[in-house]
């Protein structure tokens, strides 16, 4: 997963065409580090999707924008057009993830 770094990269990615996943995440967040054990998989079965990150202490105004208000949050993209959310609350297993992804 490539991580985002500055705003500008984060708009060329989300308005590439393409279906986009960005993983909002902190670095002192536990329920990150969780997902970070088993997103790899998910991110193998859906590899329609170009999949990005997101350090929200270091990009707190994108954060902000979109309404992440706790992380791990999985926000999808689509023409710029964010088309989905998956906040933090229900994004702590594997199932959860994947449930989302299949209703997309």
């Amino acid at each position: 997963m490539q991580s985002i770094k500055n705003e500008e990269t984060f708009y060329e990615f989300i308005n590439s065409g393409d279906p986009v996943i960005v993983k909002f995440h902190a670095d002192w967040c536990p329920d990150c580090r969780r997902m970070d054990m088993f997103i790899d998989d998910i991110m193998a079965e859906y590899n329609q999707f170009k999949w990005y990150d997101v350090n929200k202490d270091e990009l707190p105004a994108l954060a902000e924008k979109y309404d992440v208000m706790g992380i791990p949050s999985l926000l999808v993209y689509k023409d710029g057009e964010k088309i989905a959310h998956l906040h933090s609350a229900n994004a702590k297993s594997p199932e959860q993830v994947t449930e989302f992804l299949s209703s997309l």
